[in-house]
């Protein structure tokens, strides 16, 4: 399981879709929204939390079609599917590496982009909490999708169809989760929805595209 995740972290670096892409979508994203909505505080300081999580989502879904991709083509998938790892296990272990090569770096550099958009301080910690809590159903929810639209080709659209009503509920107590903190109100109840969701999607998703991708191998 190390070798499998260690080498998947060297495809996704060597492919471009590693650290830099989705820490630099979520930069001219949030550099771009002052531009359109204006730079005045009063303005940003709303729609904030809603702006850094729909950044961390879409950042998110720029690398999904790798997951399985590269595999595919070189007819590694084939041989993971026949090795002594179980195919689920092999799901958590691309989900894990998409999230260490995409999730990570973007949580990392969130308390910046909250800047940017004029994000109150006391709400910074709550943004990496939600961030850190919410970003795994997402690489897990892009491992599904990804595992249906294996071998597809021009599948990354397809994918983005499937994927993203998946995330409306990551994305709903996300950003509750940081609207709270800013209105110095309780945010245990969008907490605890959050990491219910992710739980449940790391329990249950990796069956899923595992069957997903035992049809697409067939």
């Amino acid at each position: 399981m190390l070798a499998l995740l260690t080498r998947d972290l060297r495809l996704a670096t060597r492919a471009g879709g590693g650290f830099g892409l989705g820490v630099a979508f979520f930069l001219i994203l949030c550099t771009l929204v002052p531009f359109g909505v204006g730079a005045d505080t009063s303005a940003l300081r709303p729609i904030a939390p809603g702006i850094l999580w729909l950044g961390a989502l879409l950042a998110c879904l720029l690398s999904l079609d790798r997951i399985f991709a590269l595999d595919h083509e070189d007819g590694s998938l084939d041989l993971l599917a026949t090795a002594p790892l179980p195919l689920e296990g092999t799901v958590a272990i691309k989900a894990l590496a998409h999230w260490i090569t995409t999730g990570l770096p973007l949580i990392a550099a969130a308390p910046l982009f909250g800047l940017l958009l004029h994000l109150p301080a006391e709400a910074m910690p709550w943004l990496v909490i939600s961030l850190l809590i919410g970003t795994p159903a997402l690489s897990m929810l892009g491992a599904f999708g990804a595992a249906i639209t294996v071998g597809l080709r021009r599948g990354g659209l397809l994918l983005s169809l499937l994927v993203l009503p998946l995330y409306i509920p990551t994305l709903i107590f996300g950003t509750e989760l940081i609207r709270r903190a800013v209105a110095s109100g309780d945010p245990t109840t969008p907490l605890v929805f959050l990491a219910g969701i992710t739980a449940g999607v790391v329990a249950l998703i990796p069956f899923a595209a595992a069957a997903a991708l035992r049809v697409n191998l067939r």
